[in-house]
């Protein structure tokens, strides 16, 4: 039961779990290994860099952020630039993302009206231990193919949208 479950006391993780973060936390400290993922991630940024593909710099340990407002001009922001760009993305090559822009950062004002995010970003999120070179270049291929094809992204509009943390599971349609 350790190894599988864990007990309640472990805050639920499985023994594995534990020993994984324990791994991952003694590896955050090792001078190299902060070396190897920070030159990951400037590997994507010069990519990105080479393609044309408009991003927050620096880079950083995590993460790169791609800059669905400037990369997508021909969306408002509150038509979601951000989820056409996540949208893209997983459509022509699977790749996984999150939005970080109107509809999460959003608001409404007295009148109910949405104001959107100063920002509309697209996080492109690298855990450790879990990539390789060629998945980085996969990336790079994508994101050249949507980049190309960048005129023909959609805007989006919510069909539905949950009181709070509505970028959990809010529901979109695409807009013509």
């Amino acid at each position: 039961m350790i190894l599988r479950e864990g007990f309640p006391t472990y805050g639920g993780l499985a023994g594995r779990d534990l020993e994984a973060a324990a791994v991952g936390l003694m590896e955050a400290l090792e001078e190299e290994y902060q070396e190897y993922r920070h030159a990951t991630i400037k590997y994507i940024a010069r990519g990105f860099d080479a393609i044309g593909i408009p991003y927050v710099r620096p880079v950083g340990g995590h993460a790169a952020f791609v800059d669905a407002k400037a990369m997508l001009p021909h969306i408002e922001s509150l038509q979601y630039p951000g989820i056409g760009l996540v949208n893209a993305l997983y459509v022509e090559g699977g790749i996984r993302c999150v939005e970080l822009g109107s509809v999460m950062f959003g608001s409404f004002d007295a009148a109910g009206n949405e104001q959107p995010s100063l920002l509309e970003l697209v996080r492109l999120a690298f855990p450790r231990r879990v990539y390789t070179q060629s998945h980085f270049d996969y990336i790079l291929e994508v994101m050249e193919s949507v980049w190309r094809n960048r005129d023909q992204i959609a805007g989006y509009r919510i069909t539905y949208q949950p009181k709070f943390l509505r970028h959990f599971s809010c529901k979109f349609a695409a807009l013509d």
